[in-house]
Order: C-alpha cells, then sequence, then structure tokens
C-alpha cells in the first residue's frame, strides 16, 4: 500500500480510490476483455469513491524489475504491449468520457488507446512472462510511439549505469542497443524513429504531466514534484 494513495487488496479484490476518469477506464478494460485479452484487469465497479477491480496474481510493483533483465521478460512486455495496442482501435468513449489531461504525443503514425505509463512496475509478472498491464489512470489517444518511447525509458533502460545498477536492479550494466532492438523486433512494424530524441521528448512530455497534476494538488505527484523529482528528470533528459 502506497500511503499516498492508498490500496487494497482483500478476497481477490483490488479497492483504488477512483478519478474522475474511473468510470471511462472501466469501460475501455471492458472493451479490451471482450475481444478476448486478459493481460488486463476485470472491472467490477466504480462507486462511493472507490474502483473495485479483480485482483491478477503476480509479481508487480517494486518486485516487477527483476522479471524483465532477461530477453525473453523484455520481449514478453513489448509483445503484450502490441496486443492490447491492436484490440483497442475498436473502442468509442461512451457519452460524457472523462480522462486526464493528455500528455503531448510524440510522433506520427496510426493513433491508438495508450496506458501512458508502461513499465515494469505497472506489469504483472510469471516468472519471465508479463501477464497483465494495471494501472491505467493515464490513457488517452496518440501513436503507437508515445507507449513505446515511454517503455523503452524504463525497460533498456534510458538511464546512466548507476540507476541501471541500482535502481532497476541489473546483475550489470546492460547492452542498451541490443535491448532497444530486441523491444521493438518483438512489438513490430513501427515506422522509424530518432530512439534517443524520441525518449527524451516523451520524458519531457511526462514532466508536463506531472507538473501540472501536483499544481493542482493531487498525490503522488504533488510530493514527487516537491521533493525535486523535476529537477532529477530534467538532468535525466540531458
Amino acid at each position: 500500500m502506497d500511503d499516498l494513495r492508498p490500496v487494497t487488496i482483500e478476497d481477490g479484490v483490488v479497492t483504488r480510490p477512483t478519478g474522475p476518469w474511473s468510470s471511462t477506464v472501466h469501460d475501455f478494460l471492458r472493451h479490451l476483455r471482450e475481444r478476448g485479452l486478459t493481460c488486463v484487469p476485470e472491472p467490477l465497479e466504480v462507486a462511493d469513491g472507490v474502483e473495485r477491480l479483480a485482483l491478477v496474481e503476480g509479481d508487480s510493483g517494486g518486485n516487477g524489475w527483476w522479471h524483465q533483465h532477461s530477453e525473453a521478460g523484455l520481449r514478453s512486455a513489448a509483445a503484450m504491449l502490441r496486443r492490447i495496442h491492436d484490440a483497442s482501435l475498436g473502442w468509442t468513449p461512451p457519452t460524457g468520457a472523462v480522462l486526464q489531461e493528455p500528455v503531448a504525443v510524440v510522433g506520427d503514425g496510426e493513433q491508438v488507446w495508450c496506458h501512458g505509463d508502461v513499465g515494469p512496475w505497472n506489469m504483472v509478472w510469471h516468472g519471465d512472462e508479463a501477464v497483465a498491464l494495471i494501472d491505467w489512470d493515464f490513457l488517452h489517444r496518440g501513436p503507437r510511439i508515445d507507449d513505446v518511447s515511454y517503455a523503452l525509458q524504463w525497460f533498456t533502460p534510458a538511464r546512466d549505469d548507476a540507476l541501471a545498477l541500482d535502481w532497476h536492479h541489473f546483475p550489470e550494466v546492460p547492452d542498451r542497443g541490443a535491448r532497444v532492438r530486441a523491444f521493438l523486433d518483438e512489438y513490430g512494424d513501427l515506422p522509424p524513429f530518432d530512439v534517443p530524441e524520441t525518449i527524451a521528448r516523451r520524458m519531457e512530455a511526462t514532466m508536463a504531466l506531472e507538473l501540472r497534476i501536483a499544481r493542482a494538488g493531487i498525490e503522488p505527484q504533488r510530493t514527487w514534484v516537491a521533493e525535486g523529482s523535476q529537477e532529477r528528470s530534467a538532468a535525466e533528459v540531458q
């Protein structure tokens, strides 16, 4: 549980505080599941200031980092993201739909429905297999490369050696080029793009969104910004 955003799990049900977008997200998740995808949570209810979803068993959150160190785990994550993007194409938001203010999308190409926060912590893992993508609060419309570039920041990782070892828990400095190629190969069929430049632009869009949310007094972004997240992120972009 995060004290800034309490989540409880009981009898196979995850209960989280709602946002104005929760009902819209549940509609989207129902769409994906009706298309045969079991790699997103089953939405159960939005009522009385909380949302309830069926628990997907496995490792996630901080325990997710180790599962994507291998090429098999990395490719599994990319393949799952591709399946979700493909299945998202037929969804039309319901009347009165509410989404968080979207990030500034990067790149051109086919528009899909993006997760907006694709990282190992938001996936559920069984060994080296990514079995679900959870926490859809940042659902938004955008090109595929929007989610892909965000994911590459964290799965490559597009960060310095010290963070790769200490924060991402790699046993040795990873071959970043090989990991980028493996992720993109498994996702498949993307137009060519400048990987470092696109990741950097996506990081800047993430920073802008975080700052807007923090200024609205919303947690945990308010605390992150107060503790210097914007300055740290700007240094990483450089």
